[in-house]
Formats: C-alpha cells, structure tokens, sequence
C-alpha cells in the first residue's frame, strides 16, 4: 500500500442506490440481524448483477470525492451483519429469538442450535470485485466474533465465551480468504463491546486476537455507539477501548465527531493507528473541508499524523445520497489541507 500522510477511508458502508433497496422499509426497523430480503426492489435472480453495478457506482464516487482507501460500500448487505450470520451452519435464522437491542428495542436475533462453521467463503467475491474495479488500497469489512456472539442466542455450547471463540475461528477462516481475494486492509465491526463492556473485558480482547491470528494484511476494528439514525444522544467517552491496545489488530476506528469525544482517550492507544470519526453521520449539513481540518488538528493534538486515519464516525448507509457524497469530498478536501501543512 502506498497511501499519503492522513488517508480517508470509510468506516464501511456508502448509500445504497434508491433503484437498489427500498428505503422506508430499511429504515424502519433496527439493523437487522436475521433475513430481511424484503428491502431489495430486485427480483432475485437479477439481484448479484445489481448489486455489483451499484458498488460500482459506490466505488468510482469514493474516488472521484479523493478517498484514499476504498470499500465496497456494503451494497450488497441487508445490514453489516446478517449477511455473514446466515453463511454460517448451526445458526437458525428463520425462527429467531428475541432480546432487548442496544437502542432499548427489540431485536429479532439467530439461534445458535448446533456446532458453527462456515459454509464456504462469504465475501472473497466482493473483494475480487473491488480489487478488480479500483487500482485503489481497498478494505473490507466483516462483523467481529464477540459481536457475532452478543447478537445469537446460544442453545448449544452453553458458554458465551465458546461461542465467541467459535466465531473467532469461523473469522479467521474467512480473513485468510478475504487477503488471499486481494484485500489490503481487513476490518472487523465490534460495537457490541461498548453495549456490553463487561463481557469484552473477559474475553473480547481473546476472541479478537483469535479471529485476526496470521492475518496477511493490515487490520482494524471499528468500536462505535450505533448508527447515528437509531443513537441520537451519544456519550463522551467509550466504556471498553483502552483495553484494546492488547488486541493484534494494527488499527482502531472510533467515532469522535458526533458525540465530541474527549480525544485524550486516544493516549491509552498507544501502539495503535487511530481511524478518527470527523464526519458527524447525525448532521445532515455535510461538513466544510476546514471543519473537518479543525477535527484532524485536534487529534494531532493527542496522536502523531503517521497513526491518523480520518474517517467517518461509523457507516454512511442511512444519510441521503447527495448529502453522503458531499460529506465524503470534505472529508477529502480537509484531510489534504491538514496533510499540506504537515
């Protein structure tokens, strides 16, 4: 990878096209962690090739915005991660469970009512896509063991600790897959760590290390508080992130600009590359490039720029289209005016 000073990159996902996905129905329900075919407005024996040209699309309007490193945008995802649940044996997704989500709602989850492993290789496709589609640094992303595991209901292992870890080893298996496709950066979501810290505490850190162990590129892990359409108010600091300077990945990505997080946490990541959140996702006035550069100067206040990424607070899927682009271009724009005067 040959990347400047204070790249950009997206946390994740982009805006799925209107033609692609009906809007109100993905909106109006919690991420969704079980099936929900329903918000696609393609029939399904068209649907890859849909899917496929609006990454395209996602793809060519990252660059022309001048983000450094490019995603696949999550075009093809229902949400970040039942995608990845429904691939895995031993899950039922048809007749799910349901617990309280981090919004204080309910959420419909999987049931896990046998040993897990994966089926065959999830998302290797989309990375050959991307790799394809762009002479770009790409990144892709996946749903973390401990998240997987706080989002399914176990019925068979009898431990939370083992069902992480047997995520972890399904993870892992599909990392090696996804560098082999030609990803350069592989990033794993874990925002159940900040809903349930406790439980991170005792064997996040583990399932991480396990889930990323020989991994053939860079990665990273995204700790976020939930999208900002569900999670309006947002607190100050993390409850679990310090303890991340133990896991294996080589960045953390952390949302900063929407709950105006105290950046001095960032000191307790002392090893890390730091993907700092500086597009607020529940504002939809998208941001000018000096705003986004006063953000970029206040984590150099705390961190050298060599460990900057800016990014994003989290995904863009849920902002109007043209509003996410503009907000991409001063995403750009500011990280250039900081880099030049570096």
């Amino acid at each position: 990878m040959t990347l400047p000073l204070i790249p950009t990159t997206l946390v994740g996902s982009y805006v799925q096209p209107d033609w692609l996905v009906d809007r109100a129905k993905l909106t109006g329900s919690p991420p969704p962690r079980v099936r929900s075919s329903d918000v696609w407005r393609i029939d399904e024996d068209q649907l890859e090739e849909a899917q496929d040209a609006a990454t395209l699309m996602a793809v060519r309007e990252m660059e022309r915005a001048g983000i450094d490193v490019i995603t696949d945008g999550e075009i093809r995802r229902e949400s970040y991660s039942n995608r990845f649940h429904a691939a895995i044996e031993g899950m039922e997704l048809d007749e799910p469970a349901t617990i309280t989500g981090r919004s204080g709602k309910p959420i419909k989850i999987p049931r896990i009512i046998g040993p897990l492993f994966r089926r065959h290789a999830v998302q290797a496709r989309d990375v050959a896509f991307l790799r394809e589609n762009t002479s770009k640094t790409v990144k892709i992303t996946m749903p973390g063991p401990f998240t997987m595991a706080q989002v399914s209901q176990d019925e068979h292992y009898g431990a939370d600790e083992a069902v992480a870890m047997a995520f972890a080893d399904i993870v892992r298996e599909e990392v090696a897959d996804l560098f082999a496709a030609g990803a350069d950066i592989v990033q794993l979501d874990e925002p159940w760590m900040q809903a349930r810290p406790e439980e991170a505490r005792r064997y996040a850190v583990t399932a991480i290390n396990r889930a990323l162990k020989g991994a053939a590129g860079t990665t990273a892990v995204h700790v976020c508080f939930g999208y900002a359409y569900v999670v309006k108010e947002k607190p100050s600091g993390y409850s679990f992130l310090p303890e991340l300077d133990a896991c294996i990945a080589d960045q953390i990505s952390v949302e900063a600009a929407q709950p105006k997080l105290d950046l001095n946490i960032l000191k307790d990541l002392p090893t890390k590359t730091v993907m700092v959140g500086v597009i607020d996702l529940g504002d939809q006035t998208p941001e000018t490039p000096e705003i986004v550069a006063d953000r970029l100067r206040a984590a150099l206040e705390v961190l050298p720029p060599e460990r900057i990424v800016a990014a994003p607070d989290c995904g863009m899927k849920y902002l109007p289209h043209e509003v996410a682009f503009e907000k991409l271009r001063a995403l750009a724009d500011g990280a250039a005016i900081v880099r030049e005067s570096l």
